[in-house]
């Protein structure tokens, strides 16, 4: 098993009409516009894509939607969150027969497992396919941490390529390599820690915030491979108060709002999430609007 997902991979939001129902066209419209301003991969489905608010049946249209629409351009991924097992069993290889690159797997939703249970599911959904797998670790968000010890053990099984590390201490990204070495791909998964993972070993990042400013997040990210730190921590330090958004509980109407005040698409969700209000509403846009009235100038010294 060859694949490593290096680069940025936004966790893609999943646009809705009006009545909730799935807006497939928006959400490919938005894809392509990711694609066109660099993007190495998409991960559709994850937390930002509100997995756990569609149906089974939904979850697979947006799949073979987004695998037929891509066509091979970049690396497409499928979240992979479903309370039990088996029903991760099933998905998986739907997933495959839908034709994504492969998946992001997290634990299974509402029980928190122990490690025995938890190494068992992981291992259970990579034998239910053949696709390879981004294990999926936020004990800060799910209540399940996959420790480096864990995936040391688990590094017999060829189809765990990488890891997003989410669980908002950097210092995993250290441990992960003392432990295991240059087995797994690393991606941070926490948008107000890239850099810091970048300087420790991160070669990827699962990005929330990219949907709204998928240029300026390259541009990041192009700093960060160049070497460019001066030039990065001058990008990072307007995109931070950007990037917070990305760790709240309303992570994806925070988000979507950006989307839509950068006229990407609606800032739509789905039910019990509702649209933001009042002061809080306010805060927000106040962050987003003066993130993009002072956005950066798209250019690699």
């Amino acid at each position: 098993m060859t694949t490593a997902w290096t680069g940025v991979y936004p966790a893609a939001v999943t646009h809705f009409h009006d009545d909730e129902s799935l807006n497939l066209d928006a959400t490919m419209t938005h894809v392509d516009q990711m694609i066109e301003a660099g993007i190495h991969g998409i991960i559709m489905l994850g937390t930002v894509g509100e997995n756990c608010s569609l149906s089974y049946d939904e979850k697979l249209e947006v799949l073979k939607t987004t695998a037929d629409h891509v066509d091979g351009r970049i690396p497409v991924l499928t979240g992979v969150a479903e309370c039990s097992t088996s029903l991760a069993c099933r998905f998986a290889a739907d997933a495959q027969a839908a034709g994504v690159d492969g998946m992001m797997v997290l634990p299974a939703m509402v029980y928190k497992s122990d490690p025995r249970e938890t190494m068992h599911h992981f291992r259970s959904v990579a034998s239910s396919s053949d696709l390879p797998i981004m294990c999926y670790n936020n004990p800060v968000s799910y209540g399940v941490d996959i420790t480096p010890e864990m995936f040391a053990d688990m590094a017999d099984e060829p189809k765990f390529v990488a890891i997003k590390e989410s669980s908002e201490n950097p210092r995993r990204i250290t441990d992960l390599r003392n432990l295991c070495g240059d087995r797994y791909t690393l991606l941070c998964g926490v948008d107000d820690l890239v850099m810091e993972s970048f300087i420790l070993g991160a070669e990827g990042w699962v990005s929330g915030l990219v949907n709204a400013f998928p240029h300026e997040n390259r541009l990041l990210w192009d700093l960060l491979q160049a070497g460019d730190f001066e030039q990065a921590r001058e990008v990072y330090q307007w995109y931070t108060p950007l990037l917070h958004l990305d760790t709240f509980v309303k992570l994806v109407q925070y988000i979507k709002l950006a989307v839509a005040e950068c006229d990407y698409g609606s800032e739509l969700t789905r039910a019990p999430r509702l649209p933001l209000e009042g002061e809080e509403r306010e805060r927000v846009l106040e962050i987003i609007r003066k993130g993009i009235e002072t956005r950066p100038a798209l250019s690699v010294s």
